[in-house]
């Protein structure tokens, strides 16, 4: 199916910020051997950025490290990449990303890095719901029926944000329309934040996001949650069925988070940040708030997420060729 929808909006640029996250106690940074850098290729609001924070002062425990999360979604996510490709292979500056570095290669001609060929994959962490939500004074449908209904009374008439052209939420939305066969314009923000804002003022009717984004509003009334994106129901949200329930068995998207490092890390290096995430996300403070979120945690080895990322690549490239996103 051709989708109607313009396709050769640019990325969109964003300024860096950046935050210190503290660890338990000052005699603990007096101890601390390091800085870890974590640089988050997504802006302040998005899932990836929530479930860092959210594990960030853990991490800096098991590393014996101040952590300092720097967000960088400028192009996208690519200058966060591509500072990361700058920085010292010593483990001391890493990534925290999502699905978006194996989706870039398929709608970015020149990308300024090969992936995953210039990072050191180190661990698949897990993955995040996401959830369709519409803006309840835009939109009536509280179901995938009647939201598919309105939907096709109206072609183009709704508009949905993600966090830029051809990150992973664009992606899950375009995905829901082609098999919805329904069409809606696109409208890339910089990052989540800035989208989020203006779906609960009324600027856009829809979005796909990853469920921490938006789990207070839907809590609050202030958005509605239509359909869970992928096989099953997540615990943060257990009212709101998959819209594979709902009649859609072939719509099924999932967004999952990862570690990278620059490549050329030591075999030594990789180790000690692999096995600082596994005691970091079993951290009971960690694990409580990625239930909360909704989060499926399981730590893979650095061997199984070079072989993911790899595959992703073929899987993603395969999406956005069927989705009719247009490389820029």
């Amino acid at each position: 199916m051709t989708i109607p929808i313009n396709r050769r909006t640019a990325l969109g640029h964003a300024l860096a910020g950046s935050l210190w996250v503290g660890l338990a106690g000052a005699g603990r940074h007096a101890q601390a051997e390091a800085t870890v850098k974590l640089i988050l290729p997504n802006a302040t609001g998005s899932g990836v950025d929530a479930i860092t924070r959210s594990a960030a002062s853990a991490l800096g425990k098991a590393l014996n490290a101040s952590v300092v999360i720097e967000n960088m979604a400028g192009a996208g996510g690519v200058l966060g990449l591509q500072a990361l490709t700058k920085a010292a292979p010593d483990g001391n500056t890493l990534s925290v990303v999502s699905n978006n570095v194996v989706i870039f290669p398929s709608v970015i001609k020149s990308l300024p890095f090969n992936m995953p060929a210039d990072f050191t994959p180190i661990a698949m962490v897990g993955s995040t719901p996401m959830v369709l939500v519409v803006n309840p004074q835009k939109v009536s449908a509280t179901t995938a029926k009647e939201w598919m209904a309105q939907l096709k009374a109206k072609p183009d008439g709704y508009n949905f944000g993600s966090g830029g052209t051809g990150t992973i939420l664009h992606l899950a939305a375009e995905m829901f329309l082609d098999e919805a066969k329904v069409s809606a314009r696109h409208i890339p923000y910089k990052g989540v934040g800035q989208m989020v804002t203006d779906l609960l003022g009324g600027q856009i009717d829809f979005a796909v996001v990853a469920t921490p984004s938006v789990l207070q509003h839907i809590k609050a009334g202030t958005l509605r949650a239509i359909g869970m994106c992928g096989d099953k129901r997540t615990p943060a949200l257990p009212d709101v069925p998959t819209f594979v329930e709902q009649g859609l068995p072939g719509y099924v998207m999932e967004a999952w988070f990862a570690v990278i490092g620059p490549k050329g890390m030591t075999p030594a290096s990789v180790k000690k940040v692999n096995e600082a995430l596994v005691a970091a996300f079993n951290d009971a403070g960690v694990k409580e708030a990625m239930a909360k979120q909704g989060n499926l945690i399981q730590i893979s080895s650095s061997e199984q997420a070079e072989k993911a990322f790899r595959s992703e690549l073929i899987k993603y490239a395969a999406l956005v060729k069927k989705a009719g996103i247009t490389p820029e």
